[in-house]
This record gives structure tokens, sequence and C-alpha cells, in this order.
């Protein structure tokens, strides 16, 4: 394979570009979104920069059941979920053929699912630039990988209208060397390839250089391995955060010859680092595959199988909750073909493969991410996975991020991924929480900070520490690390300790002695440098409730006032909360309503789902199923769904109204519903309820009284 890549022809774009083609708005009115479409022009004066819009998910871009498809088709589709004015102006193919080649917003574009097939339908759409006031990380760099330029400046829009010719640099200065030499070679596998044939250099760190001046290196394959070595070579070394440890452990200096780790990285050092796990689900591993066989042949065969992984999730449940006009479309059958060919690739690779359950017990083995927890990740790995929540396993102490398709497939033949070391800002969460606020609850306090809200967090490494951090069971941690994806953050990472430790013991059956050996030496350094210091006193913070439209909209459940917000549906599960400790709080509010002579409210449908089968086992031993169905929940074997709009759960009508413990609301995400976020505990209580309320233990429960009695 490496002989095939070395014949390969790549080569630099030109120094300078013309683009030829028109600009696009997404402003939030319908009605000029729709005359833009139907052919006019707008400039964007001061009223319509006012009127761009903000906070823009990939969700919108190309909702769920728009990445059932994993080619060109995709271009038919772009911005079709797309809020403007409270409408949906864009419709099927009305983008490529308005002739764009720039598409222009305001503040975090392209926040919220790492799905590659957003950037992707705007490529194949015809958009060649996107501009806009802040870009999230994951998509600013899946579009750097496909060839898609990228820019803040909001002058290159009159120069791209005019026709005018724009040197490169307008989409480089300002970027590290290595995602420069990607944009100029037009994408991550060109440069790739250019790297493999010697044409490109990595850039050396700081540490490195000193280390070479000094004699020290590393030579083994081994990152972990090495850590010790590095930490004690020649080279003096700089304080470090916990983050930038692993990421030194894994650097990479030559992968040709084995060589990893240097002494120390510091922030926005750039270059490549070796992964111990690479994942993927059935959204994106079809694509990723067709990209790698295009590109390599189909005779092609990946890098150490035995260190990916592949998992059928995400769809399982799609033939429950399509719509029947969809079905009419075909879209069943196209669902259907990512199933079988990321099976069938699997299969020929010979990677790790979780598929589904079939018969009576229709299910998911597990969703990626509890299981990367539950079985694999260990302290101090670097995992990437094709998922925003990939942070999950931050919860004991890795390095966990999400990729994009091309950065995956380009892993399956090199083994490592790209970075450039983010800042890390550090959230302090001092003393002691009340019994019923839990770490949900600390993330919608987290995620309407300003700091968060306005995008000063893009793309940095969140570090949660402080006492009532420390007090939380791995399983509450995973909640918060994996919800890194809805700040918007690189990562999330918690130091792990004695019960990271307890947990590697119990749950995998680690040795004690290996799992305090992992441990060691990961730590953040007393004096270690943070861009930005949050503290928040869990003794004051009370159960939330994020508002529809998104997870940063959250109020204390006491702040919504007098009127009674019913609800037609609440959803307990999805990775974030469908964890062994997630179960137990369904079910301690599930048991009290027991004892109170309560069942589900009349007018409230409730879904239970875990994250995996070790889950749902440890609900049978325990009781909890036999419970959730006398309490009148539906339990919904392992897997994602209503999370994506995908399974049970979702809502069918705008007016319905749905409570959820999963990760984020923005429009659309799980149907066309007003979509309301909270913990475990106040799910439960609210599905009792038949309206939004906080759970307290040993206060009762009061229903509201059913529609028409």
């Amino acid at each position: 394979m490496r002989t095939d890549l070395l014949k390969l022809k790549v080569e630099k774009r030109p120094a300078h570009m013309r683009f030829r083609g028109r600009v696009l708005l997404l402003v939030d009115d319908a009605e000029l979104m729709r005359r833009q479409l139907a052919g006019a022009n707008f400039g964007l004066t001061g009223e319509l920069r006012s009127r761009l819009r903000d906070q823009i998910s990939t969700d919108e871009i190309t909702p769920a059941y728009i990445c059932y498809y994993f080619d060109e088709t995709l271009g038919e589709f772009p911005y079709l979920g797309l809020k403007a004015g409270g409408e949906f102006p864009v419709t099927r193919g009305s983008v490529k053929k308005g002739g764009f080649v720039c598409s222009v917003s305001g503040k975090r574009r392209g926040k919220g699912s790492s799905r590659e097939q957003s950037p992707y339908a705007e490529l194949m759409a015809g958009i060649r630039v996107v501009i806009a006031e802040n870009i999230e990380r994951i998509y600013n760099e899946n579009c750097q990988n496909l060839g898609v330029l990228t820019s803040t400046d909001f002058r290159l829009i009159d120069r791209i209208k005019a026709g005018e010719e724009i040197p490169l640099t307008a989409f480089t200065d300002g970027v590290d060397e290595i995602t420069r030499e990607i944009i100029e070679y037009g994408g991550l596998f060109e440069y790739n390839v250019a790297r493999l044939q010697g044409k490109v250099r990595l850039p050396r760190v700081e540490a490195q250089a000193n280390s070479e001046a000094t004699g020290a290196s590393a030579t083994s394959s081994n990152a972990n391995a090495n850590a010790a070595a590095n930490a004690n070579a020649g080279a003096s070394r700089l304080p470090m955060t916990l983050a930038e440890k692993i990421f030194a452990r894994h650097w990479v200096i030559d992968a040709a010859q084995a060589e990893f780790g240097v002494p120390w990285v510091k922030a926005g050092d750039s270059g490549f680092v070796l992964t111990d796990w690479r994942f993927s689900h059935e959204y994106v591993s079809p694509m990723a595959a067709i990209f790698f066989e295009e590109k390599l042949g189909e005779d092609a065969r990946v890098t150490d199988p035995g260190s990916i992984i592949m998992f059928r999730d995400h769809l399982t449940y799609l033939h429950q909750v399509m719509p029947q006009e969809r079905v009419q479309m075909g879209l069943l059958k196209v669902a259907g073909q990512l199933k079988d060919k990321q099976e069938e690739f699997a299969k020929k690779q010979g990677v790790i493969y979780y598929g589904e359950r079939l018969g009576l017990r229709l299910g998911s083995e597990a969703i990626c991410h509890s299981k990367m927890l539950e079985s694999y990740a260990e302290p101090g790995q670097l995992i990437v996975g094709t998922d925003s929540h990939t942070p999950h396993s931050g919860a004991i102490g890795c390095i966990a991020f999400g990729v994009g398709t091309t950065a995956i497939f380009n892993s399956w033949i090199t083994k490592d991924v790209r970075v450039s070391v983010p800042p890390s800002f550090k959230v302090i969460v001092r003393g002691q929480k009340p019994d019923n606020v839990t770490a949900k609850d600390f993330m919608l306090e987290i995620l309407r900070h300003p700091y968060i809200r306005d995008g000063q967090a893009i793309g940095q490494i969140i570090e949660y520490a402080g006492e009532a951090v420390e007090a939380l069971s791995v399983d509450e941690r995973a909640t918060m690390t994996n919800m890194a994806a809805e700040v918007g953050a690189f990562t999330g990472i918690v130091a792990p300790d004695a019960k990271a430790v307890d947990y590697l013991v119990a749950e995998r059956g680690m040795e004690r002695e290996r799992a305090e050996k992992l441990c060691q030496g990961l730590f953040s350094d007393p004096d270690a440098s943070y861009v930005k210091v949050i503290e928040i006193d869990a003794t004051s913070l009370r159960p939330m409730v994020a508002l529809p439209g998104d997870p940063g909209n959250g109020l204390y459940i006491d702040e919504l006032g007098d009127a009674a917000i019913r609800i037609d549906a609440a959803y307990a599960g999805s990775c974030t909360a469908g964890k062994k400790e997630d179960m137990d709080m369904y079910a301690a509010v599930l048991g009290a309503a027991r004892e109170q002579g309560l069942r589900v409210h009349p007018d409230v449908r409730l879904y239970i789902q875990c994250g995996s089968q070790e889950v749902r086992q440890y609900c049978e031993q325990n009781g909890y199923l036999a419970l959730f169905q006398e309490i009148g929940a539906e339990f919904i074997e392992p897997g994602c769904g209503a999370c994506i709009a995908a399974g049970p759960g979702t809502s069918a009508r705008p007016d319905e109204v749905t409570i959820s413990s999963q990760n984020r609301n923005f429009p659309g995400r799980s149907g066309p519903g007003q979509l309301y976020l909270a913990s475990p505990y106040t799910v439960a209580a609210s599905a009792i309820a038949g309206r939004i309320v906080e759970w307290k233990r040993g206060r009762a429960i009061e229903p509201l009284a059913a529609a028409g009695a």
C-alpha cells in the first residue's frame, strides 16, 4: 500500500485562486433566503450582517436522515434543516441549482455532530468557500480535509463576488504549518501522500529539538511505554496540563522508524499523534470505506486492524420511526446500505465489530461511546472516533476526540491523526452538591456561561476539576466529558484518581497494580497554563433544564414560573444518560413513585434506553427492568435512537413537548417538537408528574390532572 501511495501524483494548489459563482448569505429570514435561491443577490450590509444566522449546527446543514446518503448525492441536500424565521426555506437541489460558490453565516458555524456529510454536501453542491464569524473545530477540520476553504474574514465576500484573484494565503494566514500545507495540497489525503513521499516534513516541536540537541530520543512504538523515558530525557521539561502530557507521549517523531514521544508539548504545537484506538459507526464508516477504496483500491488493507473498532449503533431502530413518506422516497433502503457496507468492509478488513442483536431482543450490542469506556479506554491513551461525543472516554483520563470521515480513513492508513495542541481551560466545581443535582446539571450550568455561549471555548480542551467533580463516579464524569461536544471543545478530561482505579478493577477485572500504574503521572502540573479558569459553587446549584433550541438555554427549573410545562414524552437514555448510574437514578425516582402508588402519567410516553448490553444486564440483575415495566415505561434495548431522530422517543408534531436526558436539543434533532434537556432525575420525575418538575428525595411527586379529566 505504501508503494502505491509513493506512485500517486499530488501537487499544491495555485498560489492565487479565482472563484466563479454566487455568495449565499444564511440569514434568519425565510423570504430573503428564498429570494437568494431564486436568483437575487444581496450585499452584506450592516443590517444583513446582523441578521446572519448564528449557532448553525451540522444537524441543520444536513439533517440526520440526509446522512443515509454517503456519496455525491449529498450535493442535493445542504441546508435542508436550516431554520430561518421559523421556516425551512431551502429545498432539495436549490443550493446546487443556485450556482453558489461561497456560503456565509455568523457565530459558531458547524456546531454539534462531527458528520463530514455536512461540508461534503456543501462541496458537492458547489460551495468552495465558507465564511463565518467563528467556526467549530471539527467542522472546520472536515472542510480543510475535503478541500473546502474557510475564513473568518468578511472582507473576502466582495472580492469573491467580484471574481477577483485571491491569494491562497488569505485562507492560510494564522494557521499552523501542517494545516497550511493541508490547505495548499487541497486536502488531508493529498497531504499525507506528500508526507509519505517526503515532499513535506513534520515541524519539530521545541521539546523535540532540545531532545535532539542533548541526544535524547524515543524509539518505541508503544507511546505509553515511552512516557517515563521521555519525562527524564535530557531536555528540561515545561509545566504541562494533563492533556499536554498525553499528547507528548503520543507525538509522532518518525512513524516509519517507530519513533514517538517528546518530553513536552505546548498549546499551538502542530504535528501528528499516534492513536491507541480508532472507532467509527455506520453513519460514517461507509463513506470512509468508499474514500479508502477509491484512493487505494479494493484490495488495500488497513493498518493494525486490531486497534480499529466499528459499531452498528446509530440506526438500529430507524425502521420503527421513519415517516412513511420517507420510506416511500426509498430512504429506509438507502439507510440499510449503510449497515451493509460497514459490515462488509469490517469483515473484509478483520477489524473489531459490534453489530446488532436480532430476534426477540432487537438492539445494538452497544453505543460506541459506552463500549469504549466500558471495555477499551485506559488512562493516558489517545482515542479518535467519528462522533463528536468521543470525549466520553476522557472520564478516566484519556485524550479522546472526534474526527471526520477523511481523518478516520487516513488514520486507517497511517494510524496517526493530525493535531494542533489546543489551549486548555479549566472548570473547577467546588463544594458539595445537593443530592438532587447531577453532572448533567453541572453541564447545563457550564453551557450557559458567557465564555461558552459566545464561542470562546471552541476548539479548546476543557479540564474538569474541584472537589465536586472528584466526588462524582466515573459514569457521572463521563456525562461531563461527553458533553464537551456541546461546549464546542476539542475534548473534555478528568484526571484519573482512586475512583478511576476502582472503576478499572470493578468493570474490567484489571489488576489493581496495573490500574494504579496506568494513572501514574496523569495530572496537571501546579503551574500549568490555562487560558481561562471558571469556578462554580456546587452548593448553590439547583436542578436545571435547557429550553428548546440549544443546550446553552439553561434555567433552574424553579425559574420556569408557575405555568406548568406539560409534556407528551420523556426520553431517558442516549450515550450521555444510558450508563449504569443513570439507570440507578431513573430507578430511584420510579421506585419512589411506585411507593406513592403512582405510574407514568397517562398523558406521557416514557422511554428508557440503556447504552450497552452490559448496562442492560445490570438493570436486569437489580430488578430495574421489572420496575420499569410495572411503572409503565417502555424499555428499549441498547442503541442510539431518539437523540438523532432514529428511534422511539422522537416527537412527531411541532406542538409535541419532550423532556430528555440526552446531550443536545438543536432544532429538528429529535423530531419537529419542542425538546427540553434535563438530568435523569428530572426526566423520570417529569414523566410521573406529566409536567417538568425537579425531584427531591423523600418529597412526593404531584401529578397533573390527565387531559380531559
